[in-house]
């Protein structure tokens, strides 16, 4: 019993300690990111479970020998890295917060926001439903099968002229779908009167750049084109995605109405009004000369995607959204967050030095202590108040859009 405890808690330690201070390097970075995402979003229930199987092995069995203590050593130091998992995660609230106020003004809300946290949906976090918001699943939007099928939220009352959002699934562009990624969002959003739409999209190595490009425009026409049906308006959209959908998201909002981008449906309007990458992708090129990046410019995986025929640097930076940020750029939210194990920070930081530099509009930042790849993926501490922000950002971004520009001065 005493050897099945100390390996329990040895597991746990380890866990704990690469979400407190994630293993760095590239050969490392899917297992961290993988142990880290899991271990600092679910923090709460791993402490609990911690502190349960210790007072449990203790009451049952006593301390007898040196494994015990070990491991009730171990246990003691993981609850205690858990804690402070838990305090980095609850940290993002501030962190939104100051992103936005320093992005809009002290009053980019409208109303006040209930601090109090949903405990019963933390305490399930993959029991994701809203009896408020109904789930339209499988719309095709372009001809092509199963790859260009959305899913639609919307409020069970259908609201008048509501304003939309497109949602994109991150996956390395070669893999996931529509299911698998911002349900939270989703049904935060379609509850507050939004249309929300999550698509699929064409994946490599099948489809090479910029099929994945044109399938979103191709969804956001539908969209513009359909908004009637479900109660929204074609006059404003915002497009969100983490990872590659972060990637995809910056790029449909980077390229509004490219004629080479949507052949066959040129006059469609696929202006974006609004965008919020999570933790995506921004550099293909290299161009920022971080290490990380040049390092993924240089993988099988972007070849994958560009085609094994791509040139570079131009067919790269015809894919990179650093290469297209513009003046006229819609408003940005960037989120990244601090130990992410697949795309660094220093990559989104960049972005974003850019994208102030030359837009017009504004471009917050939330960089999130602590936060790996995919934190948003079901409800957490930290996720809660990223999503409440998110909210915050498309409801402000909505209320600007509504202003007639001579009025801004």
């Amino acid at each position: 019993m005493s050897d099945g405890f100390l390996r329990r808690q040895a597991v746990m330690l380890a866990l704990s300690a690469n979400a407190l201070r994630p293993v760095p390097g590239m050969p490392a970075s899917v297992p961290t990111f993988f142990a880290g995402w899991l271990t600092s979003e679910l923090a709460p229930h791993l402490l609990l479970a911690t502190a349960a199987d210790a007072t449990t092995h203790t009451l049952r069995h006593g301390v007898h020998g040196r494994r015990d203590a070990v491991g009730l050593a171990a246990a003691g130091l993981s609850v205690t890295a858990l804690g402070a998992v838990i305090q980095s995660g609850r940290g993002a609230s501030a962190e939104v917060d100051s992103a936005l106020r320093s992005a809009l003004g002290p009053d980019y809300r409208e109303t006040d926001v209930d601090p109090a946290l949903p405990w019963l949906s933390l305490a399930y976090p993959f029991r994701m439903r809203n009896r408020d918001v109904v789930k339209v699943r499988n719309v095709p939007y372009a001809p092509g099968g199963r790859r260009f099928l959305m899913d639609i939220y919307h409020r069970r009352d259908l609201p008048h002229d509501s304003p939309i959002l497109l949602q994109l699934h991150g996956g390395a562009w070669v893999t996931a779908n529509k299911d698998h990624q911002a349900v939270p969002l989703m049904l935060e959003m379609a509850a507050r009167g939004w249309l929300c739409a999550a698509i699929n999209y064409p994946l490599s190595p099948k489809a090479t750049w910029p099929a994945h490009l044109i399938a979103v425009k191709q969804a956001i026409a539908w969209l513009r084109e359909h908004a009637a049906e479900y109660g929204a308006s074609p006059e404003f959209l915002a497009v969100t995605g983490g990872s590659a959908g972060g990637h995809l998201a910056a790029m449909a909002a980077l390229t509004p109405n490219r004629d080479d981008l949507q052949l066959g449906f040129e006059n469609a309007d696929t202006s974006v009004q609004a965008c919020v990458p999570h933790y995506g992708v921004y550099d293909f090129a290299g161009d920022t000369d971080i290490r990380a990046v040049k390092l993924r410019v240089r993988s099988h995986l972007m070849k994958m995607v560009l085609g094994k025929d791509a040139k570079f640097p131009e067919d790269y930076r015809a894919a990179s959204p650093y290469a297209h940020v513009r003046a006229d750029a819609p408003p940005f939210f960037v989120i990244h967050g601090s130990s992410d194990a697949l795309v660094p920070v220093a990559e989104a930081r960049a972005f974003v030095d850019k994208l102030r530099a030359e837009s017009r509009n504004p471009v917050a930042y939330a960089e999130l202590r602590g936060a790996q790849h995919a934190f948003d993926v079901f409800p957490s501490i930290r996720s809660v108040y990223v999503l409440r922000g998110v909210a915050s950002f498309l409801e402000w971004a909505l209320r600007d859009a509504s202003v007639p520009r001579a009025a801004l001065g």
